[in-house]
């Protein structure tokens, strides 16, 4: 079967909606995929701030927001469907939305984006609202992406993930683990703005940085770092806990981001040595989000994960940018098929799940 499809993610770092067409085929359960076309639309300034803001807003606020955010991004998908010249070509619509609450003790997650006002604006057929059965099973609601992992980039062992927050996944011969390592973009997004720029694209700001031992030790010993996983983290251990301590510390931004970029760096090494037994063995770890274009964290990365013999890999811009709304089509097209797409070994839930809410754009006769 062949499926073309629409993948759509915003990113906890507010730099864009990530759209991507994506032709699937699955033969004897076997899935291949090809990129076609990919695009970041950025978000205006006031935008971000309305999707920073989300969870200060009264209950009807936020709901209107959801709506309002819902054609916002039928726009963006028309925008791009015009510009590629994609009339009639697009099966279906796999919408992440904006995260904004994530509460897995309370079995809650959300995420802005109504699905129902993408698919009534765009005559086709949405997916949205990926995550929320898993939460109702008792699991994190996260990571989601491991699935596409599985079914689509079976040649390494290892996935690292740099958006908004770190999240690393272990492919096993008989069992799969992902979990979050720490926050990542939008810490890091915070401070260069403190600096007169949104990011701090290839680390130069950091690099420029003097390391502070005596914040690191502060931030590893954070008691997020202890606990065993399944385990995931809300944006707001990196706006609201991480973050201050790097501002308040009394070190100059760039201080703070050298110091911040060794601590990423330390905890996948503190993380991966746990998970592979003191020694990789060899392995290779695929990296991929707006964090791997960081020169530095990626040398600092590459350093620190030499030493437990895993190798990093950067693949080609495209996939770096675009894998997760990649995954995302999948697991719209597994949500179409009624087959699993959320992995219980990952989230920690209790069994295996078929997430994702349906919207039938597509009038019937």
């Amino acid at each position: 079967m062949v499926y073309r499809v629409l993948g759509l993610m915003s990113g906890s770092a507010l730099d864009g909606l990530d759209i991507v067409f994506v032709e699937f085929q699955e033969n004897g359960g076997k899935w291949q995929y090809e990129i076609i076309h990919g695009e970041t639309y950025p978000y205006t300034k006031e935008w971000a701030d309305r999707l920073r803001n989300a969870i200060q807003l009264k209950a009807l606020d936020y709901q209107l927001l959801d709506v309002e955010y819902g054609h916002y991004i039928a726009a963006e998908v028309q925008k791009f469907i015009d510009q590629y010249k994609l009339d009639f070509k697009v099966q279906l619509i796999a919408s992440h939305g904006h995260t904004t609450f994530h509460v897995p003790s309370k079995k809650m997650t959300a995420q802005l984006g109504d699905g129902a006002s993408i698919a009534a604006s765009t005559g086709i057929n949405v997916v949205s609202n990926l995550r929320a059965i898993d939460m109702a099973l008792n699991g994190h609601g996260a990571p989601i992406v491991p699935i596409g992992e599985k079914l689509l980039l079976n040649d390494y062992d290892l996935f690292l993930n740099i958006g908004g927050i770190m999240n690393v996944s272990y492919r096993k011969p008989d069992e799969y683990i992902a979990y979050d390592v720490c926050p990542a973009n939008r810490v890091m997004n915070m401070m260069a703005q403190k600096l007169g720029k949104e990011i701090d694209y290839s680390g130069d700001f950091a690099r420029s940085g003097k390391l502070q031992p005596a914040l690191l030790q502060q931030l590893n010993a954070l008691e997020y770092y202890r606990m065993p996983y399944p385990k995931s983290l809300a944006n707001d251990f990196g706006t609201d806990v991480i973050y201050p301590m790097c501002a308040r510390s009394g070190y100059s931004i760039e201080d703070g981001l050298r110091t911040f970029v060794e601590h990423m760096a330390g905890q996948l090494k503190f993380s991966l040595t746990a998970l592979l037994g003191g020694d990789g063995g060899n392995k290779r770890i695929l990296i991929t989000g707006g964090g791997a274009h960081n020169t530095f964290l990626i040398e600092r990365l590459t350093e620190k994960l030499k030493e437990i013999n895993v190798e990093v890999v950067v693949p080609d811009k495209v996939l770096v940018d675009f894998k997760e709304a990649l995954i995302m089509g999948l697991i719209g097209v597994l949500r179409w098929r009624e087959e699993v797409n959320v992995m219980a070994t990952v989230t920690g839930a209790d069994r295996d799940s078929i997430g994702g809410a349906v919207w039938m754009g597509q009038p019937w006769n």
